[in-house]
C-alpha cells in the first residue's frame, strides 16, 4: 500500500468523488436510471399507491394474509421487493408457456 502525505488528501479525495461519481453512473444505468432502491421499506399509502390498489384494499389482503408486510406496534409496513414478488407470483402462463410445459412432461 502507498504511504500519501498530508498534501496529498486534496488530490486523494478529489480523485475518489470522481471514481464515486463514475460508480454511481454505472449503477445508475445498470439500474435503468432508478437510483431507488427496491428494498425500501414503504407505509401502507404508499404500499397500495404502489399497487395501484385503495389503501381499504390492502387492509383486507394484509388481514388474509394475502400480501406479505412486516408490523411494527399498529403500523404496517411493506419491502417493495416483496411487494414485486407477489405481483410475479400471481402471473398467468401465456398459451405458448402452458404448451412447452405440457410437451416437455410428455417428452419425460
Amino acid at each position: 500500500m502507498e504511504t500519501f502525505r498530508f498534501e496529498d488528501l486534496p488530490n486523494i479525495l478529489g480523485s475518489i468523488e470522481t471514481r464515486l461519481q463514475n460508480i454511481e453512473k454505472i449503477l445508475e444505468k445498470i439500474n435503468g436510471g432508478k437510483t431507488e432502491f427496491e428494498n425500501d421499506l414503504v407505509t401502507i399509502e404508499e404500499a397500495a399507491r404502489f399497487l395501484k390498489l385503495s389503501v381499504a384494499t390492502v387492509y383486507s389482503k394484509v388481514c388474509r394474509n394475502e400480501l406479505p408486510f412486516n408490523k411494527h406496534g399498529k403500523r404496517l409496513y411493506f419491502l417493495k421487493s416483496e411487494l414485486m414478488e407477489w405481483i410475479r407470483a400471481g402471473r398467468v402462463k401465456t398459451v405458448d408457456e402452458i404448451m412447452q410445459d405440457v410437451n416437455q412432461r410428455f417428452q419425460k
